[in-house]
């Protein structure tokens, strides 16, 4: 399926006038809300999206059109279903010619075939694909066959912005074990308008009909049988005009399974997508979403919120994954590649570097045969490391650097939680610590990949740690991390000294400006391997007027520690701070030793007669492993 993470998208009124509605979830549930922020839902008997009320956890209609006036006073902002109502929503099957396992496609995925969807799989190979073009009496095409046969299947395709051809896409990230090519019909004109495919009653008409009609002008369905199963490897119907984002209709970006039967032929996998309202907006992302699903049955890697019958949503792998939201990078038009997790599954990487070896490494960016992995003593949870500098497919990433992943095929990506039981099938540790994906707050930013350490990167006491999910230590550490760019070395194994003591002085007698917030600042270097065991901070300072100042501490990572903020302290003495907890500085505890330390005074206040002066300080670092 093809979810939507807040974008703003237009919808039509039944009187013919537009709106304007920023969009979160799939086709099986979704919310939409006003550019303001108030939730709407569709009203059938107004023919308008209305302001929504919620009564026993359910939305409903106030019958106010939300183009014609403002919210009602006594309806607020952001209103949600409940996590029952939602997850009710999710289980509804739907009745007629589609296969019940379309059903499972939706199913949290917890390793029935190793961490895959369950079915029919074509992830290797040469498999043709049938790409039906439909229109409709009140929505006629605005694309021709040969732009979507360009989409599909030329070579050195750069149309419109795109990065590539669906068919360059699957033989670049499978490094071409995987040939998927598609033959375009159509359009043919359907016998309703598009509003009639659009309500949700009507879900089992579209898919019959457009194959119906590409039967009757000639198209010999053995054709599209790679495995000389008499069954159609895949079939997509993409329709005439904008895609229609409404909860529970064929219109939605999706994939599902229908039982068709043609003579001795039979349907099985089909998508459906939209041509777009013209040119300008053919992308490649969401049809090779959706074929990641149909041919290599990827699950999904991120969670709405509604099959784990919560309603907390999260963002899974975010933006680094085909299969989260990458998608939808560049518009669509430069989506992700298939994470090294998918692809591994999938067969793509024969050439398995083995970390638990130790040594230096080199990951070179686009390599995708190629994965490094670090196995632990559960069978189903490993660690995979890969280079995702802006390049290529990688270019409209939030940042840049070495990926790092924790991988269980027994987890799904449905379970944010983080505990032994219920966790992701595969999460990015955040170079940053954060835990921005499993909480929804972005789908990824700036500081999620480690760029260059020189230290300790990861291990069991950095943040984040190499930890299993049960909390106990896996022994993976990686050090030495080089730039961003086609080539990132790293090193994987214990480094540096266990217990090895570095220690400086610096005396930078250096005169501190009153007010103002810059104030002064030292940096210490050790040249260290290692991370941070125990820690001892020595400063000394002369100041009339202690409460006026911020002291804060860096390390070489960036990590800022706030150690005084206008708080009283004896200046008098030498102030000393330890990691001994609990203490300020005891979260230093795992940063990686080596590089710059920098400690910056600030005096905040209004001027006074005189001002202080940073004399000296030291630094007492213990290393770990």
């Amino acid at each position: 399926m093809s979810a939507i993470f807040g974008e703003t998208l237009s919808f039509a009124q039944a009187d013919g006038e537009k709106v304007r509605l920023v969009v979160f979830g799939d086709e099986h549930y979704a919310r939409y809300e006003t550019l303001d922020g108030y939730t709407t839902v569709y009203d059938a008997s107004a023919g308008a999206y209305c302001y929504a009320g919620l009564k026993d956890g359910r939305l409903y209609s106030t019958g106010v059109r939300i183009d014609s006036r403002d919210a009602p006073g006594d309806v607020p902002r952001h209103l949600r279903e409940s996590g029952a109502v939602v997850a009710e929503s999710h289980r509804r099957r739907r009745p007629g010619t589609i296969s019940a396992e379309a059903a499972a496609d939706s199913a949290m995925t917890f390793g029935p075939t190793g961490g895959l969807l369950e079915g029919r799989r074509l992830s290797v190979g040469t498999v043709r694909g049938l790409t039906i073009l439909v229109d409709f009496a009140d929505q006629a095409a605005t694309v021709t066959q040969a732009q979507v046969d360009a989409l599909l299947n030329a070579p050195g395709y750069r149309e419109n912005g795109n990065a590539c051809s669906v068919n360059e896409y699957f033989t670049t990230v499978s490094s071409g074990l995987l040939q998927f090519t598609n033959d375009v019909v159509g359009p043919f004109r359907m016998s309703h308008d598009i509003t009639f495919y659009a309500d949700p009653e009507n879900h089992d008409v579209l898919v019959p009909e457009a194959l119906q009609a590409a039967v009757d002008s000639g198209v010999d369905l053995t054709r599209y049988d790679s495995l000389g199963q008499q069954v159609v490897d895949a079939v997509t119907i993409m329709y005439a005009g904008e895609t229609r984002y409404i909860k529970d209709s064929v219109l939605w970006p999706h994939n599902s399974v229908m039982e068709l039967t043609f003579g001795d032929m039979r349907t099985h996998f089909y998508l459906v997508t939209s041509m777009g309202a013209g040119p300008q907006q053919l992308s490649i992302g969401t049809f090779c979403h959706e074929s990641g699903h149909l041919l290599c049955r990827f699950p999904d890697l991120y969670d709405y919120g509604q099959r784990d019958g919560d309603d907390f949503a999260s963002s899974g792998l975010g933006l680094y994954c085909l299969m989260s939201s990458g998608n939808h990078l560049n518009s669509g038009k430069t989506p992700a590649p298939v994470s090294a997790y998918l692809r591994d599954l999938a067969g793509w990487c024969p050439d398995r570097v083995d970390l638990n070896r130790g040594g230096t490494f080199e990951a070179r960016h686009g390599d995708y045969r190629r994965v490094f992995r670090y196995s632990t003593g559960v069978p189903s949870e490993y660690f995979l490391v890969e280079n995702r500098t802006k390049l290529g497919l990688d270019l409209h990433l939030p940042s840049s650097g070495l990926a790092v992943y924790h991988c269980d095929t027994r987890g799904s990506n449905e379970l944010q939680d983080g505990t032994p039981l219920l966790h992701y099938q595969v999460g990015l540790l955040q170079a940053d610590g954060h835990l921005d994906l499993e909480n929804n707050l972005n789908a990824g930013d700036s500081r999620d990949l480690y760029s260059r350490v020189d230290g300790t990167a990861l291990s069991h006491s950095t943040v984040p740690a190499s930890l299993l999910w049960s909390g106990a230590e896996s022994g993976l550490t990686l050090s030495a991390i080089s730039d961003p760019g086609p080539s990132i070395r790293f090193k994987a194994g214990a480094v540096g000294v266990n217990g090895a003591t570095f220690s400086s002085v610096s005396r930078p007698a250096l005169r501190i400006p009153d007010s103002d917030p810059h104030g002064v600042a030292d940096t210490i270097m050790f040249e260290a391997e290692g991370t941070v065991r125990a820690l001892k901070l020595l400063i000394d300072l002369d100041h009339n007027h202690p409460e006026d100042l911020r002291l804060v501490l860096h390390s070489p990572t960036g990590r800022r520690i706030v150690l005084s903020h206008r708080a009283p302290l004896k200046t008098s003495e030498v102030l000393q701070y330890t990691t001994e907890p609990p203490s300020v500085v005891t979260p230093l505890v795992g940063q990686p030793a080596g590089g710059g330390w920098t400690l910056r005074v600030s005096d905040l206040a209004p001027s006074h007669a005189t001002a202080g002066v940073l004399s000296a300080w030291r630094l007492d670092i213990v290393t770990g492993t």
